[in-house]
């Protein structure tokens, strides 16, 4: 299609090599596309299939060991590889700019917030005594709450969400021609996730900045972007408007990611999440034919025997499949049925009263306020809540990490829990063990499988030597993995194995209560598929609860029997999963379900102020500072209590349930 609109970035057959030992391997192979100025365009795709290798080409920051071995990549019409080292800093200060995917590691743990953003306006040019008052200005155009008290902080004194929006700050304050967006929303809550992204949209309009975005959240994608661009294994299997890459997708490898996603309209107990077979083909792999051939279910000889080409379709898209026409109509893969659940009545763990107090600069930081909270024996209780709101404390809190105010009764099995970690019996720590957000943080890199399983299982089972060998077999077997495994290091796996041998970790001890949090956020659609089914099958195998935690409703809806929603450290709603979801809801739930990305356009609620400093919550309901439904002086004088408003079913609201159905226009379910 011929166009006038000036390309900002334009990609010609770029091929992409790593140096592993004295052998360079292909990663990425003939990979072609452009941007226009002011346009959105979307790749997508399973970790290791280069989407972040492309992005980090084109910012010129490929490792020592990476090349660019054929093509060209043009940024304003100049080549990349022939700028000089001080183009190449005026480059990334005036006309390029990049979010990465782990904010902790774009910033610099030994200087303040405000140094590291400062140093963006240093680069620009701007006075020194311009650089406060414009620091405080772009962290507050992100969102963050308190930014004068931000800038004095560490980034470890930051929640994952407040890194992301500081990193992406830096980013937005050159006003880049070219934003390269690598995960940015991974770990957002769907507020914050919404506020960035209706950012990055009036950037776009107001200065023509052109995006190139990298997401595992199709929803995203599909909000965010003017066209999408599919890739596997270092190939790039389709292209085309966002549109019909979504709602008419010709390439059975786009068809299985769509498919691999939750959605409302079953949950867990109804039927498995459907999943791609097989695994991506090693680095390097010299594959004769289509390299999605392996694992696709319409494969035939001449798929297996020679590569197809990019094949033009209309609507403006391509595809590389020789049966573009019967990708839509793709055999479904026939999971199995749920394995059977009985549930049980029994309580099994048992919170009351549990304050926590944190104290930062002499002031007072009231984390949780009296949160009273159970979980039944084989039930999963998921935590969902805007950064900040309090969930990740009490997770930890639960654990034994940090200790809770005095008055705090926390039981399991009916006994009480030690408040420290350090005072708790080898029983009370088997009984609840976590998984983290991040496989590659939690697990030691050093040491193989087998060690970081078996030391769990020596440290809470306490067997011998053939013992702990047994057990180590045993868990990775349910955790589906082979026994080839256990020689591997981490950085021999894939983030789906490492999210697997995380999870056999935590199950060593055989727990009552295992705590996730976030195990899915940083793993790609197909994969996290795998991830939900393998906790659902562990649940019903070994009655354990979960305490999970997660910004993705889509997944909270699938997964949860019971939902808490939380907000400056306090609950304020909590019910089964079907009840919170359909309404009638507390105006915070109501605001944090309609920012999903996959929501109608307009029917997103805009919570007007700041998120409230937990240093400082206001009077009253802490959430009538930002409520739309706020009715009056007694939100801001009265806090209400969390009243239990229906059988099962807890609101902390001032609004009678039937008053909040009529104005949400729900019909309150019998």
């Amino acid at each position: 299609m011929v166009t006038t609109t000036p390309q900002v970035l334009t990609v010609d057959n770029l091929g992409i090599d790593y140096k592993v030992g004295l052998e360079w391997k292909q990663a990425v192979r003939d990979v072609s596309f452009s941007i226009a100025q002011g346009e959105s365009l979307g790749l997508v795709g399973e970790s290791g299939c280069g989407k972040t290798t492309v992005a980090m080409a084109i910012m010129h920051y490929l490792p020592r060991n990476g090349r660019v071995g054929e093509g060209s990549i043009r940024l304003g019409g100049r080549e990349i590889e022939n700028l000089s080292a001080s183009e190449l800093r005026q480059m990334r200060v005036n006309q390029v700019s990049m979010v990465y995917q782990d904010p902790g590691k774009s910033l610099n743990p030994s200087i303040r917030i405000g140094r590291q953003v400062a140093d963006v306006f240093e680069l620009m040019g701007f006075p020194k005594g311009e650089w406060d008052d414009r620091v405080v200005d772009i962290l507050r155009k992100v969102k963050i709450a308190d930014p004068e008290s931000v800038v004095r902080r560490y980034p470890h004194q930051l929640s994952g969400g407040m890194l992301q929006r500081v990193v992406i700050a830096m980013a937005i304050a050159s006003e880049p021609e070219l934003l390269v967006l690598d995960e940015p929303t991974t770990g957002l809550d769907a507020t914050v996730e919404a506020e960035v992204l209706d950012l990055v949209s009036s950037l776009r309009a107001e200065t023509g900045t052109s995006v190139l975005f990298i997401s595992h959240s199709l929803a995203v994608i599909r909000r965010m972007c003017d066209r999408v661009g599919v890739l596997y294994g270092g190939r790039l299997l389709a292209e085309g408007p966002a549109e019909s890459i979504f709602t008419d997708p010709r390439h059975p490898y786009t068809v299985g990611l769509l498919r691999s996603l939750p959605t409302g309209e079953v949950s867990r107990k109804e039927a498995q999440l459907d999943t791609i077979p097989g695994t991506l083909p090693p680095l390097g792999a010299q594959i004769q034919g289509c390299i999605y051939a392996a694992r696709c279910p319409i494969a035939e000889d001449v798929c297996r025997d020679e590569e197809p080409d990019l094949i033009p379709l209309p609507g403006n898209r391509a595809s590389r499949c020789y049966f573009p026409d019967r990708a839509p109509n793709l055999p479904r893969v026939v999971a199995p049925d749920p394995p059977p659940r009985q549930r049980s009545d029994a309580t099994l763990l048992e919170i009351s009263d549990t304050s926590k107090t944190f104290v930062q600069e002499g002031r007072p930081v009231f984390a949780l306020s009296d949160i009273d909270l159970s979980i039944r024996v084989g039930e999963t209780v998921a935590l969902v809540g805007e950064s900040g709101s309090g969930k990740s404390t009490l997770a930890k809190v639960i654990l034994g990490i940090h200790v809770p105010d005095d008055g705090a009764v926390i039981e399991i099995g009916g006994e009480v829990l030690h408040d420290s970690l350090h005072s708790r019996s080898g029983d009370e720590i088997r009984s609840v063990q976590m998984v983290f957000q991040n496989p590659d943080s939690a697990l030691n890199r050093r040491h193989s499988v087998r060690r970081i399983i078996g030391r769990a299982v020596q440290r809470l089972r306490g067997l011998g030597r053939k013992g702990v060998q047994e057990h180590t077999r045993d868990l990775l077997t349910d955790v589906r993995m082979g026994h080839e495994h256990l020689g591997a290091k981490p950085s021999h796996l894939s983030g789906g194995l490492k999210q697997r041998v995380a999870i056999a970790r935590a199950f060593a001890g055989s727990p009552a209560l295992v705590v996730l949090d976030e195990p899915t956020s940083a793993l790609d659609v197909s994969v996290q598929a795998a991830i939900i089914n393998l906790l659902s099958e562990l649940q019903a195998e070994e009655d354990v609860a979960y305490l999970f935690i997660s910004h993705d409703l889509n997944v909270v809806r699938y997964l949860a029997d019971r939902v808490a929603v939380m907000y400056l450290g306090r609950l304020m709603e909590v019910g089964t999963a079907q009840r919170i979801f359909g309404g009638p809801h507390h105006p915070y739930s109501e605001a944090l379900l309609s920012a999903a990305p996959d929501r109608e356009e307009g029917t997103r609620i805009r919570l007007e102020g700041e998120i409230p400093a937990a240093t400082d919550p206001p009077p009253g309901c802490p959430f009538q500072t930002r409520c739309h439904r706020k009715i009056g002086e007694i939100c801001e004088t009265v806090e209400p209590p969390l009243t239990e408003a229906e059988p099962g079913y807890s609101i902390r609201c001032h609004i009678p349930i039937d008053e909040l159905a009529a104005l949400q226009q729900v019909v309150p379910q019998e």
